[in-house]
């Protein structure tokens, strides 16, 4: 798969998270983690939600390119955030039914993105 269309899938994945957590912070809790938010969680995810919505917007490849920060930044995002997923489901206590297909997809994005990712660009296109 070129690296353009991993930056593209991945940018439009964290939009759209972005935009539920904005829009419906609860209901993301809910059916991710399978917890519910109280009265400063809901500040925190919309806070969230905007930093995904950003690196979203900042990471779409534009003019036909994806640039090597953008797949550095999404391989880093993505192997993080799956990290961190699978932790929580396995020794956070949550048990969301997304958490697992959301941990599996962000640790195949950043095994797709890392050859590109420390490549320094080259496979950009």
């Amino acid at each position: 798969m070129k690296t353009r269309t991993l930056v593209l899938l991945s940018s439009a994945i964290e939009l759209a998270t972005g935009v539920a957590l904005i829009a419906g912070p609860g209901l993301v809790a809910r059916v991710l983690l399978g917890a519910d938010l109280s009265g400063s969680g809901f500040a925190v995810a919309r806070v969230g939600g905007c930093g995904l919505l950003s690196l979203g917007l900042a990471c779409w490849p534009g003019g036909g390119n994806a640039t090597a920060q953008a797949t550095r930044a999404l391989f880093v995002y993505n192997l993080l955030a799956g990290l961190y997923l699978g932790y929580l489901r396995v020794g956070g206590g949550f048990s969301g039914y997304l958490l697992w297909p959301a941990c599996a997809v962000h640790l195949l994005l950043a095994l797709l993105l890392a050859r590109p990712a420390f490549e320094g660009g080259r496979h950009a296109k």
